[in-house]
This record gives structure tokens, sequence and C-alpha cells, in this order.
């Protein structure tokens, strides 16, 4: 694990939820100028979506000024409910979000020539909107119960990619088993703040060997320009994080 993470145990999904949305809200309003934030998909997140799109929490987001990006996705039809993106856009983007700056994975092409139009997409965004060196504001991920984060799985060659900024995946080492596309580590990295969101009894086991030094791909997160933020409940958080 890195060295600039810092481990915050609260006491359930919903005290998680506030306090990302805290966070959230913080790196935008310091932002200058634009702020880009990449969200992650899974079940973890929507309590944070859904938070963001209450009448208190969305009336402390400059929406305007805020493009949204996502960590990785399936390649299934944007409506259908495995879908990240769809989930993201069903929680809060589509009533929230100003228009164009929603910035969704294509998950009709195949999963190489949608990676490939997702990082022109970022490059395109990167050269138009940032002054500094980081692509993101803020980074949000999970923890799969394999140790994954965005679509980048235990063993995967993907883990190695150095150069690319997204990469098809074309095999899942967990349910739903359909191919996918993701952001690789040095795209995660190029952030301000990365926020992963872990909760619930289920992920203990995970987390207590991520803690303990595996090579598991949630080990190698980090934020490169700043603080790596894990958010966990009392459920999901073995003695480690204590």
């Amino acid at each position: 694990m890195s060295a600039e993470r810092t481990t915050v145990v609260l006491a359930d999904p919903s005290a998680v939820a506030e306090a990302a949305a805290q966070r959230l809200v913080e790196r935008i309003q310091e932002a200058t100028g634009t702020a880009a934030i990449c969200l992650t998909g899974g079940s973890t997140p929507k309590k944070l979506y859904e938070l963001l799109a209450t009448p208190t929490w969305r009336a402390r987001v400059p929406w305007a000024r805020v493009h949204w990006f996502i960590s990785d996705d399936r390649v299934v039809p944007h409506d259908d409910p495995l879908s990240n993106g769809a989930m993201a856009r069903h929680a809060f983007l589509d009533a929230c979000a100003a228009p164009g700056t929603v910035h969704l994975i294509s998950t009709t092409l195949p999963p190489d020539d949608a990676a490939k139009a997702y990082q022109t997409a970022l490059e395109t965004f990167q050269q138009n909107h940032r002054t500094g060196d980081n692509l993101f504001d803020a980074v949000f991920l999970g923890v799969g119960p394999d140790g994954h984060v965005a679509s980048l799985f235990p063993g995967s060659e993907a883990l190695s990619e150095r150069h690319r900024w997204v990469v098809g995946v074309a095999h899942a080492n967990v349910a739903p088993f359909v191919p996918r596309v993701s952001l690789t580590l040095p795209c995660l990295s190029s952030t301000r703040e990365m926020t992963v969101i872990v909760t619930g009894s289920g992920k203990r086991d995970i987390l207590r060997r991520i803690l303990s030094g595996e090579d598991l791909p949630a080990a190698h997160i980090k934020a490169d320009a700043g603080e790596t933020i894990w958010l966990l409940d009392d459920a999901a958080a073995p003695p480690e994080a204590l």
C-alpha cells in the first residue's frame, strides 16, 4: 500500500457516502476552472451518487464547470442494469450534470475500439481544459471481492500497462463475465486525490489481504499528486485498518 494512504473507518455505508460526498465537493471547490471527476461502478458507490442528487448536496456542486468520467464499464447496452455508466446516470448524472459534461465509455464498440475512443476523449479533454499535470481532480474507486479495481483483475496484463490510459479487457475474473473497458493504473493515478470506498462485511477478508501486503491490484492504486483516502465502514474494516 502507498505510504500516502489514509484510512478512515466510519459507522456505516451512509456515513461513508457522506464523507465521500464531502471530499468530492471539496476537490471541486478547490479546482481552478473546469473540474474533472472520475467515478467508479459497482454497488458500493451508488449511495454516494444518490446522495449527490438530494437537494442539500446538489446545491453545493457547481455543475456547469464539472466534467464526469468513469473508471470502467462492461460491454453491455448503456441502459442495461449491468452498465456502470447507466447506474451513475440514473443515480444522479441525468438529473444533475450540465449538458456536455458527462463522458461515458462506449459499449457499442468492441472493447479495444471503445478503449481507443475513450482515450481520445480523455486526451481531448486534457488538451482543452487542463493546465496542470493531473488529468483528474478526484478519482473514486471500489474494491472487488478478488481485489480488483476498475476492471483491472489480479494477474491481468493490463496491470503492467504504462503507456495507454484505457484498455479493453476481454475476460472478467468475477461476474458478470462480460468484456470490459478500463482505465489503467497510470490514468487512475493521474489525480489530485483518490478515494477508495469499501463497505460491508463481505469485503473484510479482501481488505485484510490488501492491508497485509498481498500483491493485488487494489494494493497498487494511489494518487500521484496527493492523498489516497480509504473510506471503510465498521463492517468492512479488518483489525489491520484500525
